[in-house]
């Protein structure tokens, strides 16, 4: 396959799959500004509103492995439609769940999220692989990641404010006032699946007949690898712990709830959450650039260690003291806002978690050599973690009454992080035959 020909016969497709590598966030972010709406609407407890969140992510945990079963024995075509099927159908439920009463919507909404979550999961899995194939591999197969990767950040960046905008007022909110939202996501999936349907992919990973031997050591056998599945466990809570607390703070009114608040409008807050996306991609482009000369050691060292120090600004900056910041506001515009400092920090980590990712990836499956496969696939189960570590942050926002202090769950995950990168990270299985 040529490059010339690659370019003529897999442009459209590959164009579908920055489509879908947007998706993944877009659809993935919506748990963050609906987690207000169900907080207002349905009168919850704080660590309920990260159930939504927590449904779509513990949804890995049972697809993570079937979906890499899935890419071997069918393929990335059929699993990709198979991953946009359910999508639609996952968010058709989201929008159902915001025409129904009170009674039970908050049940179908959750349904939708974890459906949506077998999707993303799914949808993790082949878009990686496809885009490599379909940029021939090498240096545009690389670069194609790279390019749906800054796409993923934009997304990411868009919906809060999107969703914040829909919402108007938090505290009259409603599912019902983010179909919109809804109804983009469940378009982008029917073309995509069109397009796709039609097209030609090519299948050189698909499993083939051959009986394997039996293999008496896999990745779990790799002390490294094993701290590294716990260090991607705690990640993804803290990826998404921090925008998404950070949004309940900024839009609860103190006198409305026991927890400490700011009581912003949701339009500005999902502006200013917004923001904290735009710096995960300006991160992860930095860290493509700089790639070429620091390691995933280094890159992770230094990123967790700022992070930790974010982090502490944030935990005990007062919220009187201010200052202002850029953000993208709802009218698509870049202004400026003034925040509480702590504020500003938080928002600042996004340029720290977004290579973490990566970077603890590339640690994990260091060494591995064959087992990199079946590594993958239970990385994918990990990511379960965005739903977990939030929930245990939720639950003590509620037994102190304050969201700030919740992010002490963030700071000792990123603690361990850096445990990982520090001392963890280093492959002491040696000895394990790998070719």
């Amino acid at each position: 396959m040529n490059d010339t020909t690659n370019k003529k016969n897999y442009a459209l497709p590959i164009a579908m799959m920055f489509a879908l590598f947007a998706m993944i966030s877009f659809v993935t972010g919506l748990t963050n500004p609906l987690g207000v709406i169900v907080k207002n609407q349905f009168a919850v407890p704080n660590w309920m509103t990260q159930l939504g969140n927590a449904a779509n992510f513990i949804a890995y945990a049972f697809m993570g492995i079937p979906a890499g079963m899935m890419l071997k024995k069918i393929g990335y075509k059929k699993t990709a439609l198979a991953a946009v099927a359910v999508g639609f159908i996952g968010v058709g439920i989201q929008f159902i769940s915001g025409q129904l009463d009170n009674t039970s919507s908050f049940g179908v909404y959750l349904a939708g999220a974890f459906v949506s979550g077998f999707s993303m999961c799914m949808l993790n899995t082949v878009v990686n692989p496809m885009l490599n194939t379909l940029g021939g591999g090498g240096k545009r197969g690389n670069q194609l990641i790279q390019f749906g990767g800054s796409l993923n950040s934009i997304s990411a960046t868009i919906v809060p404010i999107l969703v914040g905008y829909l919402i108007g007022n938090a505290a009259n909110a409603k599912i019902s006032d983010a179909s919109p939202a809804l109804f983009i996501a469940m378009g982008i999936f029917a073309v995509v699946f069109i397009v796709l349907s039609i097209m030609s992919i090519p299948e050189p990973h698909m499993e083939s007949s051959k009986s394997k031997e039996k293999d008496t050591h896999s990745a779990l056998s790799f002390r490294h690898f094993v701290l590294g599945a716990i260090a991607i466990f705690l990640y993804v809570g803290v990826e998404v712990g921090i925008p998404n607390f950070l949004n309940l703070f900024l839009t609860t009114t103190p006198d409305a709830s026991g927890a400490t608040g700011m009581g912003i409008d949701a339009a500005m807050a999902g502006s200013i959450c917004g923001t904290y996306w735009f710096l995960m991609m300006i991160g992860r482009l930095l860290g493509g650039i700089l790639g070429g000369k620091y390691s995933s050691r280094t890159q992770m060292i230094f990123v967790c260690t700022l992070a930790l120090i974010f982090l502490l600004i944030g935990i005990f900056a007062p919220t009187t003291s201010q200052i202002s910041m850029p953000v993208f506001k709802s009218d698509i515009s870049f202004g400026m806002t003034t925040v509480p400092v702590g504020v500003m920090f938080f928002v600042l980590c996004g340029l720290c978690t977004s290579i973490m990712w990566g970077g603890i990836f590339n640690l994990a499956v260091e060494g591995l050599g064959k087992y990199t496969a079946m590594g993958s696939g239970i990385f994918m189960v990990m990511v379960c973690g965005g739903g977990i570590l939030p929930l245990l942050q939720g639950a003590v926002a509620d037994i102190f009454s304050d969201y700030i202090i919740s992010f002490w769950v963030v700071f000792a995950a990123v603690c361990y992080m850096l445990y990982y990168a520090l001392i963890g990270s280093k492959n002491v299985n040696t000895d394990i035959p790998v070719e």
